[in-house]
Parts: structure tokens; sequence; C-alpha cells
């Protein structure tokens, strides 16, 4: 087994592993005499479609029976409020400076109390799909919460009989101690006069996502939005797979077949909005079929073995925008459920979605694996490129970087725009740029993990790392045509990289299949070197204060940040 369920007696007690005081306020839930096991999809579907509020379309679910569905199931709909984005405020990592973990355990601690006069599911399902990372996790959630129940199940990999065998037979993570990951959720929960309780550690009095991730547990409370709980299980997915020698990637992964045989491996890391699943999925109008075509690993969760180089996908399913998908489009028939969209009355009487954002912004839809017939869980095939995706005005198209020390710096402080799937504070300005380590919203450990591991890729394992810029660049828009064109013009070993004016470690391509426009930077431009000057300090000073905030938790290494450095003193 990959995670540890059971325990001997003589491994059980303070101090040992899966025994952290979270932990143990967590697990006990789990076996309340109040909570019902959902064992099957079918079971999960049968709750979501009467739980009240469900809007059950006449959209049926294209092949449903072959995962774990009935034949005649239909495409289920339901909508949070007001709610429809992450909300980063309300999370708080155990053992972070400045994070008290006591009051934090005594909220947690009650609304487990409070939970006693509820019906509460519990659901188990596997995360990693292949015998060399298997990871088995347990959601416990109140009756009236069906869908998300249902939508977890479903984002994630359930307990069919072909999982089972193969989690039987799958690899021990670790030492083997790596306990199951346990998540107590109630989206009903709200604050109140309780003994004891003090709720100045939250910083949104309201919700609280609490995760102790050094022993694979948390608790989502007050929180209804589903992409809460996919991110939240990734979240500790990640973290211990970061802790047993993977890198874990927000973001996605494709293998190119190429003439002779030759595979090429491009992971694309990107925040939701940026492109990243847009480049995994792109088919480039068949032009590799005659080899073997593309394969998908997933194009939002994944890890990479950082001694083999293979990867391994997270998830089956995909959680995607549906403002891009309107009505009728053919990529709907492989929808599964939808949350935070209105629905309609088609000509023929028939309730059918409307997926475009007209009610609220973020308007999401799970898709079912088979939308993508070139899937795969496993590319054995070592990666062989990282492309950090950015929107970053001041950056060409593409670069390309020298030096592994820069390539992961650059990961660390990847600049993009604010995305429509998170829930921001009034006022944000979401055109401005801000820094987002390596896309990852979500990671709960040290940044120097991250920065050790992508520099390590780069630096032993000859992993080629670039910057592709999918917004605009200085007021000339950055084409999907551009994107897919630099893809295929590196994948096809015809790109040609040359030195970018006074830099040492960064190359240029000027041209490539399918240009739409002029790129070329004028280092001649005052106002632009300016830019691109303030735009590397901007990196500069996330860097250093990455090394003051939070205690210093984030800090990198000195060569990080001179390798910053060195940039913007070649723009002198």
């Amino acid at each position: 087994m990959a995670t540890k369920a059971y325990y001997p007696l003589n491994e059980i007690g303070a101090g040992k592993v899966g025994f952290s005081k979270t932990r143990s306020i967590i697990e006990a839930a789990f076996y309340g005499n109040n909570v019902v096991k959902v064992n099957t999809l079918k079971e999960a579907y049968e709750l979501a479609k009467n739980s009240p509020g469900t809007v059950v379309t006449d959209m049926p679910i294209k092949d449903g029976d072959t995962f774990g569905l009935e034949k005649d199931a239909k495409v289920l709909l339901f909508n949070d409020g007001a709610v429809t984005g992450r909300y980063a405020a309300a999370r708080r990592i155990k053992g972070e400076p400045g994070v008290d973990e006591a009051k934090l355990d005594k909220v947690v601690m009650d609304a487990v109390y409070e939970s006693r006069w509820k019906t509460l599911y519990h659901a188990e399902c596997f995360i990693g799909l292949d015998p060399e990372f298997m990871v088995k996790a347990h959601l416990l959630i109140p009756e009236g919460e069906e869908n998300i129940l249902y939508n977890w199940m479903l984002n994630f990999q359930y307990m069919s009989d072909e999982y089972v065998k193969m989690y039987k037979n799958s690899k021990a993570i670790g030492d083997g101690n790596e306990p199951d990951i346990y998540i107590f959720s109630d989206p009903q929960w709200a604050p109140h006069d309780a003994p004891d309780v003090d709720y100045s550690c939250l910083s949104d009095p309201l919700t609280l996502c609490y995760f102790d991730t050094n022993e694979n547990c948390a608790a989502i409370l007050g929180m209804r939005y589903f992409g809460e709980h996919k991110k939240g299980t990734l979240t500790m997915a990640w973290a211990l797979a970061n802790r047993n020698g993977y890198a874990s990637c927000h973001g996605g992964q494709k293998e190119y077949s190429l003439e002779g045989g030759k595979k090429f491996v491009a992971s694309v890391y990107g925040l939701s909005g940026s492109g990243k699943s847009t480049l995994t999925h792109a088919k480039h109008n068949g032009k590799y079929d005659e080899f073997g075509g593309i394969k998908v690993l997933h194009d939002d969760a994944f890890i990479i073995n950082t001694d083999t180089c293979a990867s391994i996908a997270l998830e089956p399913t995909y959680f995607d925008k549906t403002a891009d998908y309107p009505t009728g489009c053919p990529d709907n028939e492989y929808l599964l459920t939808a949350q935070n969209c209105s629905a309609t009355m088609d000509s023929e009487g028939k309730i059918q979605l409307v997926t475009e954002d007209i009610r609220n912004g973020n308007g999401r839809a799970i898709k079912s694996k088979l939308w993508s017939p070139n899937r795969v869980d496993k590319i054995d095939a070592p990666v062989n490129a990282i492309f950090w995706i950015m929107k970053d005005p001041t950056i060409p198209p593409v670069i390309k970087l020298k030096g592994a020390a820069l390539a992961s710096v650059m990961g660390a402080t990847l600049a993009t725009k604010t995305s429509t799937a998170e829930r921001v504070a009034a006022g944000t300005d979401l055109n401005a740029l801000r820094i987002v380590p390596y896309a990852n919203p979500f990671r709960t450990y040290p940044l120097v993990n991250d920065y050790e591991k992508f520099k390590k890729l780069v630096e032993e394992k000859n992993v080629d790392c670039y910057i592709v810029n999918t917004g605009d660049f200085m007021g000339t828009k950055c084409k999907p045509a551009d994107t897919l064109g630099i893809l295929e013009t590196i994948v096809e070993g015809n790109a040609k990289f040359e030195k970018w004016g006074p830099f040492e470690d960064i190359e240029i391509m000027y041209d490539w299949s399918g240009k739409t426009a002029d790129f070329t930077p004028d280092l001649n431009d005052k106002e632009y070197v300016a830019a691109l000057k303030g735009a590397m300090e901007n990196r500069v000073n996330a860097v250093k204060d990455f090394a003051t905030k939070k205690e210093g938790y984030d800090k990198l290494p000195d060569e990080a940040l001179n390798a910053l450095q060195k940039l913007v003193d070649e723009l002198n």
C-alpha cells in the first residue's frame, strides 16, 4: 500500500507518525455514529441528484457506465451562492511562522463537536494514478453538501475494482509511514460563542482552510466552493510528494512523438487562465499523428520524479472553466457536473446548461477523462523542457534561460495576473502583475524545496527551461498561434536562439512557426529598457522579501538572488 491506513498497537501513540494533535482531532470524527460511508460513485450520484437545490439537466453523461455511473446518468448543476472562487486568505499552514496552531486546533475541535448534530458522509478516493505514486484520501462532509462529495469523487480517482487492485500492488511511499489523507469539511460552519475558542487566529472570521501537511490532514470550514476541496486535497498530495523526492507541479504536461521514434516531453506551468490547458491539449492540427501523435498527462496537477524524470498524473478528470465552451459546443458532451453556471429550457423542453459566464465569473465543470482521447496517467520518457508561462509585458513571447539557478529562480518569481478563479479583496487591481512562485499558490512547505527540485532537473538532468509570454508584449498581443508555433519550433528541433542584448544567461528566438506579429524588443528604447529593468527589479525585491517575510520561511539561496541581480546589472 502506498499510504498507511492501519496501525499495529505498538505504533499507536503520542509522538508517533500519524498521531499529531490536529490529526487526532480530525480523524476521530470519521468514526462517529453519525457517519454514513459512501462506497461507490453511483451512491454519490444519487445523493447529489436528490440533494436540495441540485439542477438535474437533460444532458446525458457520455459513456458514464464505463467509469462507475448508470447509463442514464445526467449532468448535475449546483450553484454555491455569491462565492465562486478560491480564497487564499483563509489558508493556514501548521508550522508556518505566525500560525497559532493551538488556537486553530481548538477552532477545529469545536467545529467537529458541532457536527455531531448532522449526518456526515465519508468518501474515499485515490490521488495519483500509477502504482509508483498512489495516495488514499478520505473526505468527511455533512448532509446537504452531496454535490461537493460527488464532485470530489469524480475529480480524483474513485475506488473502482481496477484501481483498488492497482493500489494493493502500489509502491509504499517513502519509508512506508506516510498516513492516508484525512479532510474534515463543513461548508455550513460559522463561528459562534464557545468556551475557550478564540477566532482571532483567522484572517477571515467566517472561513478557514487549515492544513497539517506533515501529518496529511486538513479542515475546511465555511467554504462551499468545490475548488477549495480540490486544491485543498492536492495541497496535501503535493506536500507529500515533495518530501519524497518529487517536484510538485501545478501545470500541464504532454509528450510529442517525432520522426525516428524520438520523444519530446514538455511541461507548462501557469495559473488558471494563463493558457496552460490550451497548450497542454492542443493537437497541433494532427501534424504529429503519423509518428504516434501526442499524449497528454494532465493539464493541472502532476509530479515529476527528480531521479528518473518520469511524470505521474494526480487526477483523472478536468476541472475547467466553462466560459470558453458555449451551449451546444461539442466539448460539452464530456461534461460530468457543472458549478456556478445557469440553466435554461431549450425548444424541446429539455434543461440545458448556460455555460458562459453570465451568472458570475469562473463558471466551472468537471469534464470526463474521455474528453482527451490521447490521455495517459504516466509518462515514462524523461521531461525535456520546462516552460514558465508569464503575462509580463516586458518579456518577449519566448526566451531561453541558461544556468540552473536562473532557470529555477525565474520559476520562483513567476509573474502573472490575478485569475478569475480566485476570490480577492475589493479594490484589487486584476491587471497588476504579481509573483506566484512556480504558478502554485498551494505550496505548504518552504519555497527552497521547489527551488532545489527544479534546479536539479535543469542542472543534473539537462532539462531546458524557457519563459513564454501568453499575454502581450509591450502592447502587442501574443496570440495562441504564437505560443503554439513556439512550442512546435522548439519540439521539432528547429529553434534558433541567440544571445539577447546584454544578457549573458538569456537567449531569444526571433522567428517561429505561425508568427503573427513583430515582437522584436527595442533595446535602444529607453522606456522599454526601463520597464524591463523594473520587471527584473521586482523579481529581485520578491526574493529579498522571501528572506524576511514569515521569519525567512521562504528564503532562497544567495545564488538565486545573485542570478536575478546580475540581470539588473546587465541593463545598467
